[in-house]
Protein backbone atom coordinates (compact mmCIF):
# COMPACT_ATOMS: atom_id res chain seq x y z
CA UNK A 1 0.00 0.00 0.00
CA UNK A 2 2.90 2.37 0.66
CA UNK A 3 4.10 1.87 -2.91
CA UNK A 4 0.58 2.31 -4.28
CA UNK A 5 0.08 5.60 -2.44
CA UNK A 6 3.41 6.84 -3.71
CA UNK A 7 2.40 5.78 -7.24
CA UNK A 8 -0.71 8.00 -7.23
CA UNK A 9 0.98 10.74 -9.27
CA UNK A 10 2.55 8.17 -11.62
CA UNK A 11 -0.96 6.86 -12.25
CA UNK A 12 -2.16 10.39 -13.04
CA UNK A 13 0.53 10.90 -15.67
CA UNK A 14 0.03 7.42 -17.10
CA UNK A 15 -3.72 8.04 -17.33
CA UNK A 16 -3.08 11.25 -19.26
CA UNK A 17 -0.97 9.33 -21.77
CA UNK A 18 -3.75 6.74 -22.09
CA UNK A 19 -6.33 9.48 -22.78
CA UNK A 20 -4.19 10.94 -25.59
CA UNK A 21 -4.68 7.71 -27.54
CA UNK A 22 -8.47 7.67 -27.15
CA UNK A 23 -10.94 9.28 -29.53
CA UNK A 24 -14.51 9.08 -28.34
CA UNK A 25 -17.51 8.72 -30.62
CA UNK A 26 -19.55 11.85 -31.15
CA UNK A 27 -22.94 11.54 -29.41
CA UNK A 28 -25.88 11.14 -31.81
CA UNK A 29 -27.96 13.48 -29.66
CA UNK A 30 -27.25 16.63 -27.68
CA UNK A 31 -26.02 15.82 -24.16
CA UNK A 32 -28.31 17.52 -21.63
CA UNK A 33 -27.23 15.73 -18.44
CA UNK A 34 -24.62 13.32 -17.12
CA UNK A 35 -24.91 10.26 -14.89
CA UNK A 36 -21.73 8.76 -13.42
CA UNK A 37 -22.15 5.17 -12.20
CA UNK A 38 -19.66 3.46 -9.90
CA UNK A 39 -19.19 1.91 -6.48
CA UNK A 40 -16.53 2.21 -3.78
CA UNK A 41 -13.05 3.00 -5.04
CA UNK A 42 -14.39 3.21 -8.60
CA UNK A 43 -17.28 5.48 -7.64
CA UNK A 44 -15.44 8.02 -5.50
CA UNK A 45 -13.80 9.47 -8.61
CA UNK A 46 -17.24 10.47 -9.84
CA UNK A 47 -18.03 12.20 -6.54
CA UNK A 48 -14.82 14.18 -6.69
CA UNK A 49 -15.05 15.17 -10.34
CA UNK A 50 -18.71 16.17 -10.10
CA UNK A 51 -17.75 18.74 -7.45
CA UNK A 52 -14.61 19.86 -9.28
CA UNK A 53 -16.54 20.80 -12.44
CA UNK A 54 -19.76 22.11 -10.93
CA UNK A 55 -18.79 25.78 -11.35
CA UNK A 56 -17.99 25.32 -15.05
CA UNK A 57 -20.21 22.65 -16.56
CA UNK A 58 -23.55 23.90 -17.87
CA UNK A 59 -25.52 20.68 -17.49
CA UNK A 60 -26.45 18.64 -14.39
CA UNK A 61 -24.09 15.89 -13.20
CA UNK A 62 -25.66 13.14 -11.07
CA UNK A 63 -24.25 10.03 -9.41
CA UNK A 64 -25.55 6.48 -9.36
CA UNK A 65 -24.34 4.08 -6.68
CA UNK A 66 -27.02 1.45 -6.95
CA UNK A 67 -28.56 -1.11 -9.29
CA UNK A 68 -31.17 1.27 -10.72
CA UNK A 69 -30.76 4.57 -12.56
CA UNK A 70 -32.88 7.75 -12.35
CA UNK A 71 -35.96 8.14 -14.53
CA UNK A 72 -34.52 11.20 -16.28
CA UNK A 73 -31.94 9.10 -18.17
CA UNK A 74 -32.70 9.09 -21.91
CA UNK A 75 -31.07 9.55 -25.32
CA UNK A 76 -29.75 12.95 -24.20
CA UNK A 77 -27.89 11.53 -21.20
CA UNK A 78 -24.18 10.79 -21.07
CA UNK A 79 -23.79 7.76 -18.80
CA UNK A 80 -20.24 7.05 -17.61
CA UNK A 81 -19.82 3.63 -16.02
CA UNK A 82 -16.67 3.31 -13.94
CA UNK A 83 -15.81 -0.17 -12.71
CA UNK A 84 -12.15 -0.96 -12.12
CA UNK A 85 -12.66 -4.72 -12.24
CA UNK A 86 -15.32 -4.48 -14.92
CA UNK A 87 -17.48 -6.90 -12.94
CA UNK A 88 -19.17 -4.70 -10.31
CA UNK A 89 -22.73 -6.01 -10.27
CA UNK A 90 -24.42 -2.71 -9.39
CA UNK A 91 -22.59 -0.89 -12.19
CA UNK A 92 -23.35 -3.67 -14.66
CA UNK A 93 -27.05 -3.38 -13.79
CA UNK A 94 -26.87 0.40 -14.31
CA UNK A 95 -25.11 -0.18 -17.66
CA UNK A 96 -27.92 -2.42 -18.92
CA UNK A 97 -30.57 0.03 -17.70
CA UNK A 98 -28.81 2.94 -19.46
CA UNK A 99 -28.51 0.92 -22.65
CA UNK A 100 -32.25 0.23 -22.56
CA UNK A 101 -32.84 3.99 -22.31
CA UNK A 102 -30.66 4.66 -25.37
CA UNK A 103 -28.22 6.76 -23.38
CA UNK A 104 -24.78 7.64 -24.74
CA UNK A 105 -22.50 5.32 -22.77
CA UNK A 106 -18.76 5.55 -22.09
CA UNK A 107 -17.04 3.11 -19.72
CA UNK A 108 -13.81 3.15 -17.71
CA UNK A 109 -12.42 -0.24 -16.65
CA UNK A 110 -9.42 -2.53 -16.57
CA UNK A 111 -11.38 -5.30 -18.33
CA UNK A 112 -14.02 -7.77 -17.19
CA UNK A 113 -17.65 -7.99 -18.28
CA UNK A 114 -18.03 -4.25 -18.92
CA UNK A 115 -15.24 -4.26 -21.48
CA UNK A 116 -16.82 -7.26 -23.20
CA UNK A 117 -20.25 -5.59 -23.33
CA UNK A 118 -18.82 -2.35 -24.70
CA UNK A 119 -17.07 -4.20 -27.50
CA UNK A 120 -20.21 -6.16 -28.33
CA UNK A 121 -22.44 -3.06 -28.33
CA UNK A 122 -19.93 -0.64 -29.87
CA UNK A 123 -19.76 1.65 -26.84
CA UNK A 124 -16.60 3.58 -26.04
CA UNK A 125 -14.48 1.96 -23.34
CA UNK A 126 -11.25 3.34 -21.87
CA UNK A 127 -8.96 0.59 -20.59
CA UNK A 128 -6.75 1.33 -17.59
CA UNK A 129 -4.08 -0.92 -16.01
CA UNK A 130 -5.53 -3.56 -13.68
CA UNK A 131 -4.23 -5.71 -10.87
CA UNK A 132 -4.70 -3.39 -7.89
CA UNK A 133 -7.55 -2.64 -5.54
CA UNK A 134 -9.91 0.06 -6.90
CA UNK A 135 -9.19 2.56 -4.13
CA UNK A 136 -5.51 2.53 -5.10
CA UNK A 137 -6.30 3.22 -8.77
CA UNK A 138 -8.32 6.40 -8.32
CA UNK A 139 -5.81 8.44 -10.34
CA UNK A 140 -6.88 6.62 -13.51
CA UNK A 141 -10.60 7.27 -13.05
CA UNK A 142 -10.12 10.94 -12.12
CA UNK A 143 -8.21 11.68 -15.31
CA UNK A 144 -10.49 9.67 -17.58
CA UNK A 145 -13.65 11.28 -16.19
CA UNK A 146 -12.21 14.74 -16.82
CA UNK A 147 -10.96 13.63 -20.24
CA UNK A 148 -14.41 12.36 -21.30
CA UNK A 149 -16.06 15.66 -20.35
CA UNK A 150 -13.28 17.62 -22.04
CA UNK A 151 -13.30 15.69 -25.31
CA UNK A 152 -17.10 15.92 -25.54
CA UNK A 153 -16.74 19.72 -25.13
CA UNK A 154 -18.64 19.81 -21.85
CA UNK A 155 -15.75 21.47 -19.98
CA UNK A 156 -12.48 23.14 -20.95
CA UNK A 157 -9.10 21.47 -20.57
CA UNK A 158 -8.31 23.59 -17.47
CA UNK A 159 -9.23 20.73 -15.13
CA UNK A 160 -6.72 18.41 -16.78
CA UNK A 161 -4.07 21.11 -16.50
CA UNK A 162 -4.94 21.58 -12.81
CA UNK A 163 -4.60 17.86 -12.10
CA UNK A 164 -1.12 17.91 -13.64
CA UNK A 165 -0.14 20.93 -11.53
CA UNK A 166 -1.56 19.33 -8.41
CA UNK A 167 0.32 16.10 -9.08
CA UNK A 168 3.62 17.92 -9.51
CA UNK A 169 3.00 19.73 -6.21
CA UNK A 170 2.41 16.40 -4.45
CA UNK A 171 5.72 15.10 -5.80
CA UNK A 172 7.49 18.23 -4.58
CA UNK A 173 5.92 18.04 -1.10
CA UNK A 174 5.86 14.26 -0.68
CA UNK A 175 7.88 14.15 2.53
CA UNK A 176 5.90 16.97 4.10
CA UNK A 177 2.62 15.25 3.25
CA UNK A 178 3.86 11.97 4.74
CA UNK A 179 4.87 13.73 7.96
CA UNK A 180 1.49 15.42 8.33
CA UNK A 181 -0.27 12.15 7.53
CA UNK A 182 1.66 10.49 10.33
CA UNK A 183 0.61 13.24 12.76
CA UNK A 184 -3.02 12.72 11.81
CA UNK A 185 -2.73 8.94 12.24
CA UNK A 186 -1.36 9.45 15.75
CA UNK A 187 -4.14 11.98 16.40
CA UNK A 188 -6.84 9.49 15.31
CA UNK A 189 -5.39 6.38 16.93
CA UNK A 190 -7.66 4.91 19.59
CA UNK A 191 -10.50 7.34 18.84
CA UNK A 192 -13.42 7.62 16.43
CA UNK A 193 -12.59 10.04 13.63
CA UNK A 194 -15.02 12.69 12.43
CA UNK A 195 -14.15 14.63 9.27
CA UNK A 196 -15.73 18.01 8.55
CA UNK A 197 -15.39 19.91 5.28
CA UNK A 198 -17.10 22.76 3.50
CA UNK A 199 -19.82 21.58 1.08
CA UNK A 200 -17.58 22.12 -1.95
CA UNK A 201 -15.15 19.52 -0.54
CA UNK A 202 -17.70 17.06 0.85
CA UNK A 203 -16.54 14.39 -1.60
CA UNK A 204 -12.99 14.78 -0.29
CA UNK A 205 -14.26 14.05 3.22
CA UNK A 206 -15.91 10.90 1.86
CA UNK A 207 -12.70 9.81 0.13
CA UNK A 208 -10.67 10.32 3.31
CA UNK A 209 -13.21 8.37 5.36
CA UNK A 210 -13.25 5.52 2.86
CA UNK A 211 -9.44 5.27 2.95
CA UNK A 212 -9.52 5.06 6.74
CA UNK A 213 -12.27 2.42 6.49
CA UNK A 214 -10.56 0.15 3.99
CA UNK A 215 -6.86 0.67 4.60
CA UNK A 216 -6.84 1.21 8.36
CA UNK A 217 -9.85 -0.95 9.30
CA UNK A 218 -11.04 2.15 11.12
CA UNK A 219 -14.60 3.37 11.60
CA UNK A 220 -15.10 7.08 10.89
CA UNK A 221 -17.66 9.40 9.40
CA UNK A 222 -17.75 12.67 7.47
CA UNK A 223 -20.16 15.54 6.98
CA UNK A 224 -20.16 19.02 5.47
CA UNK A 225 -20.66 22.52 6.78
CA UNK A 226 -23.17 24.20 6.75
CA UNK A 227 -25.45 21.12 6.80
CA UNK A 228 -23.91 19.68 9.98
CA UNK A 229 -24.69 22.96 11.76
CA UNK A 230 -28.37 22.17 11.38
CA UNK A 231 -28.34 18.72 13.00
CA UNK A 232 -25.09 16.94 13.89
CA UNK A 233 -23.84 19.85 15.99
CA UNK A 234 -26.60 19.07 18.48
CA UNK A 235 -25.74 15.38 18.24
CA UNK A 236 -22.45 16.03 20.04
CA UNK A 237 -24.51 16.52 23.20
CA UNK A 238 -22.30 16.52 26.27
CA UNK A 239 -19.38 15.43 24.12
CA UNK A 240 -16.74 12.74 24.57
CA UNK A 241 -12.97 12.54 24.27
CA UNK A 242 -13.47 9.27 22.41
CA UNK A 243 -14.12 11.37 19.28
CA UNK A 244 -11.47 13.17 17.24
CA UNK A 245 -12.60 15.90 14.83
CA UNK A 246 -10.61 16.87 11.74
CA UNK A 247 -11.51 20.06 9.88
CA UNK A 248 -10.45 20.47 6.24
CA UNK A 249 -9.72 24.17 5.75
CA UNK A 250 -9.37 25.73 2.30
CA UNK A 251 -8.65 29.28 1.14
CA UNK A 252 -11.67 29.38 -1.19
CA UNK A 253 -14.33 28.88 1.47
CA UNK A 254 -17.54 30.87 1.37
CA UNK A 255 -16.96 33.60 4.01
CA UNK A 256 -20.06 32.55 5.93
CA UNK A 257 -18.94 28.91 5.94
CA UNK A 258 -15.47 29.97 7.07
CA UNK A 259 -17.07 31.72 10.03
CA UNK A 260 -19.30 28.70 10.65
CA UNK A 261 -16.24 26.43 10.71
CA UNK A 262 -14.48 28.64 13.26
CA UNK A 263 -17.56 28.74 15.48
CA UNK A 264 -18.04 24.98 15.09
CA UNK A 265 -14.46 24.37 16.24
CA UNK A 266 -15.08 26.60 19.27
CA UNK A 267 -18.19 24.63 20.17
CA UNK A 268 -16.54 21.23 19.68
CA UNK A 269 -13.53 22.30 21.74
CA UNK A 270 -15.92 22.08 24.70
CA UNK A 271 -17.01 18.58 23.64
CA UNK A 272 -13.65 16.91 22.93
CA UNK A 273 -9.97 17.58 23.52
CA UNK A 274 -9.11 16.23 20.07
CA UNK A 275 -9.47 18.76 17.25
CA UNK A 276 -7.17 18.93 14.21
CA UNK A 277 -7.17 21.41 11.33
CA UNK A 278 -5.77 20.28 7.99
CA UNK A 279 -5.23 23.21 5.63
CA UNK A 280 -5.20 22.49 1.91
CA UNK A 281 -2.62 24.03 -0.40
CA UNK A 282 -3.17 24.94 -4.04
CA UNK A 283 -4.59 27.60 -6.36
CA UNK A 284 -7.55 25.54 -7.65
CA UNK A 285 -10.12 23.21 -6.15
CA UNK A 286 -8.42 20.26 -7.86
CA UNK A 287 -4.96 21.14 -6.51
CA UNK A 288 -6.35 21.57 -3.00
CA UNK A 289 -8.32 18.32 -3.19
CA UNK A 290 -5.25 16.40 -4.38
CA UNK A 291 -3.24 17.79 -1.46
CA UNK A 292 -5.92 16.70 1.01
CA UNK A 293 -6.06 13.30 -0.69
CA UNK A 294 -2.31 12.82 -0.42
CA UNK A 295 -2.14 13.71 3.27
CA UNK A 296 -5.14 11.55 4.21
CA UNK A 297 -3.86 8.61 2.14
CA UNK A 298 -0.68 8.74 4.21
CA UNK A 299 -2.74 9.11 7.39
CA UNK A 300 -4.60 5.90 6.50
CA UNK A 301 -1.29 4.16 5.83
CA UNK A 302 0.33 5.14 9.12
CA UNK A 303 -2.86 4.24 10.99
CA UNK A 304 -2.50 0.75 9.48
CA UNK A 305 0.81 0.45 11.32
CA UNK A 306 -0.65 1.74 14.59
CA UNK A 307 -3.68 -0.54 14.37
CA UNK A 308 -1.46 -3.48 13.37
CA UNK A 309 -3.75 -4.50 10.50
CA UNK A 310 -3.32 -5.53 6.87
CA UNK A 311 -4.09 -2.62 4.54
CA UNK A 312 -4.91 -5.02 1.71
CA UNK A 313 -7.36 -7.18 3.67
CA UNK A 314 -10.96 -6.78 2.46
CA UNK A 315 -12.11 -10.27 3.42
CA UNK A 316 -15.51 -9.07 4.64
CA UNK A 317 -16.23 -7.45 1.26
CA UNK A 318 -15.11 -10.60 -0.55
CA UNK A 319 -17.36 -12.68 1.72
CA UNK A 320 -20.32 -10.43 0.94
CA UNK A 321 -19.71 -10.60 -2.82
CA UNK A 322 -19.26 -14.38 -2.74
CA UNK A 323 -22.47 -14.77 -0.76
CA UNK A 324 -24.41 -12.57 -3.18
CA UNK A 325 -23.04 -14.55 -6.12
CA UNK A 326 -24.74 -17.67 -4.72
CA UNK A 327 -28.16 -16.01 -4.60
Amino acid sequence: MEKLIEAFTDNIFEAIEISKKVELQKPKNEILNILICGMGGSGIGGKLVSQWVQNEIKIPVSLCQDYSIPAFVNKNTLVICSSYSGNTEETLAAFHAAKAKNAHIVCITSGGEIQKLCIEDNFDVIIVPGGNQPRAAIGYSLVQLLFIMTQLNLISDKSLKDIITGSNTIIKNLQRNKEEGKKIAEFLFGKVGVIYTESAYESMGVRARQQLNENSKYLAWSLAIPEMNHNELVGWGGGSDNFAAIFFKTNDMNPRNAKRMELTKEILAKKTKSIYELEANGSSIIERALHLNSVMDWASYYLVELNKVDAYDIIVIDYLKDSLAKV
